[in-house]
């Protein structure tokens, strides 16, 4: 009986044995086909990987493909490829601004019957945004008249707002915060653009927090051909955290810092003086010019659904990248975005989402400007380590264009015209994107007369180079000992710039007859043209 139990126990304990092998090689089978990628051949040398193993696929090295700087053939990343493309029209779309700045100038304060929202509610809820906000949010009729007509017909644009709002409001509050302003200001750039970073307003007003141009020039935010920091978000909204900052000391009160920031202290004041002294934003506000007197109550309608949005029943679609996971490069030689999207696989419309103040899709090189590149962050890791290749590539890819890339000029916040036959004030006007009755009050005009010869200041929204260049042919000097050309490298050249200006030159050739190990230049340098 004895060996009768040892036998059998003898058998289950292979048998478990057994089991215990089978389950054991069983994993390591799932172990190694998870880590298994299907690579499936196509007519094409490019090969493909079939269903890939996420893990895996993010770690694909760029260097892997970009092996010929003339010969790259680069496919989308999968993870660029699953941005939703609803989600992309919506980061895109500027249709918003034109919404909000319309209800603002047509609002009527008529009442508004909407039943969802009770007016006892409504007081109730009012009540405790003016407990914890600086803000005056006591109820009024007008006010009631703003927020249900944005409940009634603009919830679609609200939810789209909202949705924008998750990339955008935590760098505005970590700039409020940093200058100790209400983090309930964040909802001024939506009244202000609409979030919308390219925003323009008929008077030239740019980007999320839409400063003019001087106004912008007065805070580093400067305008080139190529780049208008006014539609940077950072830098604008560093610089608006700072203007408010400002007004906050002259006013001291949230309120009035709202009114001067949409129509200027001087409107402020004067409506201040014509009330007879008060400084309660509703008892002037009738002596505001009517945009401003719109302005605010939009703002406190915002504040009021943002922070009540679930009451209401919102429900905006949220970010597939929020602004915390992304991560800006410096840039050290000339890029598009072509180059970009093509070489890290992100979209090209994420690309000018992430990067709005490219105006032409290009970031320029330039000796003392830091220009950066905003980027997932899952695609910067790659960047940086295939930097050389990468601006091998669009080196190449430059020299080998029909059409040469934009010249790059500053525009300068001040000029001198001299005015030339033909000119007339319109004419003038719209060359550098101002209007006449612009042109007649920096210059003292009282008509619309002018003469040849006469000199006007000007205040150009438009970029004009300051300087008149010189061309390539005077640039470029014999030396002496030869027949060696030498030219003087001038603000915005690049090696293939310089080629072009120089019949049967290539950048090749310019790195070869000057010795170079880089395309860096710098105004100033002397390079040699010619063969010597």
């Amino acid at each position: 009986m004895k060996k009768q139990v040892c036998l059998l126990l003898g058998l289950f304990a292979a048998f478990a044995v057994s089991a215990q092998e089978k389950e054991k090689s069983k994993k390591q089978v799932e172990k190694a086909n998870f880590r298994v990628q299907i690579f499936q051949k196509v007519d094409s040398t490019e090969i493909i990987l079939a269903d890939p193993d996420p893990e895996f696929q993010e770690k694909l090295p760029i260097s892997a493909v970009i092996r010929d700087s003339s010969k790259v053939s680069l496919s989308d990343m999968p993870h660029a490829a699953k941005i939703d493309s609803v989600w992309r029209a919506e980061l895109t779309n500027s249709d918003l601004y034109e919404t909000i700045q319309k209800s603002i100038a047509e609002q009527d304060y008529e009442e508004v019957v909407f039943d969802d929202l009770p007016t006892d509610t409504l007081k109730a809820r009012l009540a405790k945004l003016n407990a914890r906000t600086p803000f005056n949010i006591e109820y009024n009729p007008s006010l009631e008249s703003v927020i249900k007509m944005y409940l009634k017909r603009n919830k679609q644009a609200m939810e789209r707002l909202m949705a924008l709002s998750d990339y955008y409001f935590p760098m505005f509050e970590q700039e409020l915060d940093k200058y100790d302003i209400p983090l309930e200001i964040k909802y001024l750039a939506i009244v202000e653009s609409a979030l919308n970073p390219r925003a323009k307003s008929r008077v030239g007003a740019t980007g999320l927090w839409q400063f003019m141009f001087t106004t912008g020039k007065m805070h580093d935010l400067n305008v080139s051909s190529y780049v208008d920091e006014r539609m940077d978000p950072v830098k604008a909204t560093e610089a608006a955290a700072q203007y408010l900052s400002r007004l906050y000391k002259v006013f001291g009160d949230w309120d009035l810092v709202l009114a001067s920031y949409n129509s200027g202290p001087g409107n402020v004041s004067k409506a201040i003086r014509r009330s007879g002294g008060s400084t309660d934003y509703w008892s002037i506000r009738r002596y505001l010019p009517r945009e401003t007197a719109g302005y605010v109550p939009a703002f406190l309608a915002t504040l009021y659904i943002f922070e009540y949005a679930d009451e209401h029943n919102f429900q905006p679609k949220r970010p597939e990248i929020p602004y915390f996971q992304t991560d800006t490069i410096q840039v050290k030689e000339l890029l598009t975005f072509d180059h970009i999207a093509k070489i890290t696989g992100t979209n090209k419309e994420l690309l000018q989402f992430l990067n709005p103040s490219y105006k032409l899709d290009i970031i320029p090189f330039v000796e003392d400007k830091n220009y950066v590149v905003r980027l997932p962050r899952t695609k910067t890791g790659a960047f940086v380590n295939n930097e050389s290749a990468i601006y091998q590539y669009a080196e190449q890819e430059i020299a080998n264009r029909e059409e040469p890339l934009p010249k790059y000029v500053e525009t300068e916040d001040r000029i001198r015209y001299r005015v030339r036959s033909g000119d007339y004030l319109g004419r003038i006007a719209e060359k550098y994107g101002v209007g006449v009755s612009s042109l007649k009050r920096w210059n003292n005009l009282r008509g619309n007369n002018i003469r040849i010869g006469q000199y006007l200041t000007i205040y150009p929204r438009k970029p004009v180079a300051t300087t008149q260049k010189a061309t390539a042919s005077s640039s470029a000097k014999t030396n002496k000992k030869g027949n060696t050309k030498i030219y003087t490298v001038q603000r915005g050249d690049s090696l293939w710039s310089i080629s072009k200006k120089f019949p049967g030159v290539t950048v090749q050739n310019l790195r070869t007859w000057n010795d170079m190990s880089s395309t860096r230049l710098k105004p100033g340098m002397k390079i040699k043209v010619s063969k010597g």
